[in-house]
């Protein structure tokens, strides 16, 4: 069955809504027949095919080996410079997984050729895995295999397999797109800092266009986020901000923009992303400025107009981004308690943010809700949220707080580090934040270990988990009777 193609006829494609294919026996009664017929040479690539999730994890470590040896490459550092094996592999997991945590100078350790083998894994990363791997099999066979179109469907966000193929084209277009006008709005500011350096504005103009949006902290140079330039800092923040929101909060507003859509009519994902999204922007803002306004480390002698610009850029950028480090060490316990929890909900699905997703921790909160006040529908702005849909935002919470909490025991232990130390990096590796106090370090192979599987499983998880989850099976054919149980 893996070797078939499902295209369906334009006649019944919009009444079946994508799946007309689904509901075909004979089709998959031919296709069994047919793989029973395949000699046995053809048997692995048969057993990879129908594991989508397995190619995904192979086509990521493919991508970390070939990133790690060219970072290990003479090219990739100045001479007289050395790149250890852990410094490259750790730095090629965190730049495929648009994390963005650095533990070596960017502007000092790698050369132009080594920055520019960090851009495009990065870009690579946030484009998506699943995302590169589709357009391969699109320009290998011109069609993509029902495995493969219901997993890309995951990762995308869209609910209609005759709709992924036009879905990758707008992403990838519109990723560019968002790239270039970052580009253009840095390049004014950023040739006045380098005092009419044409060459160096364009490769930081680019450099910082591409980590903006696929929300990885590495910098061209030791200024950071130029948090000092609204000219600088603000392109930055709005695309990290884009890029946050996800592929399908993005293809709908324009979708909506272009049909003159009123907000009301928005797409129920649209809506609760932007809600949540606005929500935790706003808290992280107000809890910046009411527990670090007076922080002496962070704040001595600084007018309001500087505490002002901190707060913006710690609202925004710890949710995924990883800009401008030098503060993070320095705010108080509560805070870096407040980021983590930040970090582990993340920002939104199918995005190039981390984390559990916006529309999970929401999904968590209405059941909640729901639960608290006797009601038996999960409903959110006037529509009912599937009961598939709150099991799936369950188990991966679930999971993923084991995972964290896990990693932070292994660091507290490997690294001898406080609890809210081992947790803010384990939060910030989960979710791809890009920052680090400190348990991150070139000297520490074990704790690199442990914060690079975290971000793979950060990066790859939620989407393989949800998948694995909600993906079709066979209806169950007993239902044992039910007897109740006291929780709480």
């Amino acid at each position: 069955m893996s070797n078939l193609v499902f295209d369906e006829s334009s006649s019944n494609r919009e009444s079946s809504r994508g799946y007309a294919w689904w509901f075909s026996g004979d089709t998959f009664e031919r296709a069994a027949a047919a793989e029973r017929q395949v000699t046995r040479r053809h048997t692995l690539r048969q057993h990879m095919a129908s594991h989508p999730g397995r190619l995904t994890v192979i086509y990521f470590g493919i991508l970390v080996m070939v990133s790690t040896a060219m970072l290990l490459l003479p090219q990739s550092t100045p001479q007289g410079e050395t790149t250890s094996f852990s410094t490259a592999l750790f730095t090629a997991v965190s730049a495929l997984s648009t994390c963005g945590i650095s533990i070596v100078n960017s502007t000092t350790h790698w050369t132009l050729f080594g920055q520019g083998v960090l851009l495009v894994s990065v870009q690579m990363g946030g484009l998506g895995v699943m995302t590169f791997a589709s357009m391969i099999a699109l320009a290998v066979n011109h069609h993509m295999k029902a495995t493969q179109r219901l997993l890309t469907a995951t990762e995308l966000g869209t609910t209609k397999l005759s709709e992924i193929r036009g879905v990758l084209t707008v992403v990838i277009t519109t990723t560019f797109f968002i790239e270039s006008i970052t580009f253009v709005a840095l390049f004014p500011g950023l040739l006045s800092i380098n005092r009419t350096d044409f060459g160096k504005t364009a490769w930081e103009a680019l450099f910082f266009a591409v980590m903006s949006y696929n929300n990885a902290g590495f910098t061209p140079d030791g200024a950071g986020l130029y948090v000092n330039s609204w000219a600088v800092g603000m392109p930055i923040m709005a695309a990290a901000f884009c890029g946050t929101l996800g592929f399908p909060v993005i293809l709908n507003l324009m979708r909506c923009a272009r049909r003159h859509v009123p907000p009301r009519r928005w797409s129920l994902h649209t809506k609760v992303t932007l809600t949540m999204t606005f929500l935790i922007v706003i808290a992280s803002l107000t809890w910046f400025l009411l527990v670090e306004w007076d922080n002496p480390s962070l704040f001595k002698d600084a007018d309001v107009e500087t505490r002002l610009r901190h707060a913006v850029v710690a609202a925004v950028m710890p949710r995924s981004s990883g800009f401008d480090l030098s503060w993070v060490p320095q705010v108080s316990e509560a805070t870096k308690v407040f980021m983590s929890f930040v970090m582990f909900i993340g920002g939104g699905s199918t995005s190039t943010a981390g984390g559990i997703r916006v529309t999970t921790f929401a999904v968590i909160l209405l059941v909640c809700r729901a639960s608290f006040t006797g009601h038996k529908d999960v409903n959110a702005f006037r529509r009912r949220i599937h009961t598939n849909v709150a099991m799936t935002a369950v188990s991966i919470t679930t999971t993923c707080l084991m995972l964290v909490l896990a990693a932070s025991i292994a660091l507290m232990l490997v690294a001898n580090v406080p609890l809210s130390s081992a947790l803010f990096d384990a939060c910030s590796a989960f979710g791809l934040g890009g920052y680090t106090v400190g348990v991150a370090r070139e000297d520490n192979p074990a704790a690199l270990a442990i914060l690079a599987i975290t971000m793979v499983v950060g990066r790859l998880g939620p989407m393989t988990i949800a998948y694995s989850i909600s993906r079709p099976r066979a209806l169950e054919a007993v239902r044992y009777p039910t007897e109740p149980l006291v929780v709480g």
